[in-house]
């Protein structure tokens, strides 16, 4: 009886404030496929070791001054980081546990560096904690006045030792956190903050929170995010199937540009975004369409949003997040894409390979 009436109470709630959707109550009741979405397949050229009980979720990569390069990885379930040989996918390190002290986390979804700065989101700690590498020291958390159910984060630098973030935040109904909230309440679904860092010292400020409240622009369902300071675009991937899953294009100030990428093209879900970028403002967008049975990952042109073509393993399935590496190194000269399988090892695709697959640019250099 308790739930029927809250029921009632929050359908009273939506027909007041505005459409309010349903997980669930999904327009596509059938699962698309990858089978049905047009593709090249391409080799990886390494997948780590899967680590029982692991619950992988975001990638970022890390080049140390001593040549190494590191790939690390939230474990949600472990509520630890996994780090990983770049190179090989050989593990290396684990670091964290339960907890809310410094060092410790509370489902780690999120995960991005800049400089030697890891940040981390945690979703039920709601804060971003920010630790130095290489030894992982801690340095700050922010963010637990202003976040609800952070999930994803992008980090980009303004100038020496300052830094901006962007955090999606996918609170849900008060009343029912199966619930998205109706249009007028998803205003705060981006979190920005300006991060200062000297030496030990880290001065955080939330300086905007923004979402469309439109039905083409709104944000139900976000995770990752990504931004484009050359073409001042930000990336922010909807998931909700329900309105169509696509990566909604917003400008650099924080409102709906009216265009969305892959809509249509994204079939399943969109999740992890990756970046090749050119310093002319020329590239491609990656994004993931998180198929259970083949992740299929979607290229774009960095300039005009079209669509190029699209590339998946014969394996990797089910992915969460992705991460571009476009910088030289041994074993990939030419950079490479790091996926997540199946929550539970790392894959790597070379650059190479995708870009033959696809006739796509080796490198900036490259016509």
């Amino acid at each position: 009886m308790k739930i029927i009436c809250l029921r009632v109470v929050v359908a009273m709630a939506c027909l007041l404030l505005g459409a309010c959707f349903w997980r669930g109550s999904s327009q596509h009741d059938a699962s698309p496929s990858s089978r049905d979405v047009d593709h090249e397949v391409v080799a990886i050229a390494w997948l780590s070791p899967e680590a029982a009980g692991d619950e992988l979720d975001s990638l970022a990569g890390w080049a140390a001054p001593d040549g190494a390069q590191w790939l690390i990885a939230t474990d949600k379930r472990g509520n630890r980081l996994r780090v990983f040989d770049g190179e090989t996918g050989t593990p290396l390190h684990v670091f964290g546990g339960a907890g809310v002290r410094p060092g410790e986390f509370n489902y780690p979804n999120g995960i991005a560096v800049i400089d030697d700065l890891l940040l981390v989101v945690e979703r039920d700690n709601h804060r971003v904690q920010v630790l130095r590498l290489p030894d992982f020291l801690p340095l700050a958390t922010f963010g637990e006045r202003d976040l609800r159910s952070p999930y994803g984060i992008h980090v980009r630098v303004l100038a020496s030792g300052e830094y901006e973030a962007l955090v999606t935040d996918s609170y849900m109904s008060e009343l029912d956190v199966s619930i998205i909230p109706a249009l007028p309440l998803l205003n705060a679904r981006v979190k920005r903050f300006h991060i200062e860092v000297d030496a030990a010292y880290v001065g955080v400020q939330l300086l905007q929170s923004f979402g469309d409240t439109t039905a083409a622009g709104a944000l139900r369902k976000v995770e990752s995010i990504m931004v484009d300071a050359f073409n001042q675009r930000i990336l922010i991937a909807e998931e909700e199937r329900s309105v169509g899953t696509a990566l909604r294009a917003y400008t650099l100030d924080g409102a709906y540009s009216g265009r969305d990428v892959g809509f249509g093209t994204l079939r399943f879900q969109a999740e992890g975004i990756a970046l090749w970028a050119c310093a002319d403002g020329s590239g491609y967008w990656i994004a993931t369409d998180q198929f259970p049975d083949r992740s299929v990952f979607q290229v774009f042109d960095r300039r005009a949003l079209t669509r190029i073509g699209a590339f998946a393993s014969k394996r990797v399935a089910n992915t969460d997040g992705i991460w571009l590496r476009q910088h030289a190194s041994s074993r990939f000269p030419d950079g490479a894409l790091f996926a997540v399988d199946d929550d539970k090892a790392v894959a790597a695709f070379d650059w190479r390979v995708i870009a033959r697959e696809l006739r796509l640019r080796m490198n900036c250099d490259t016509p």
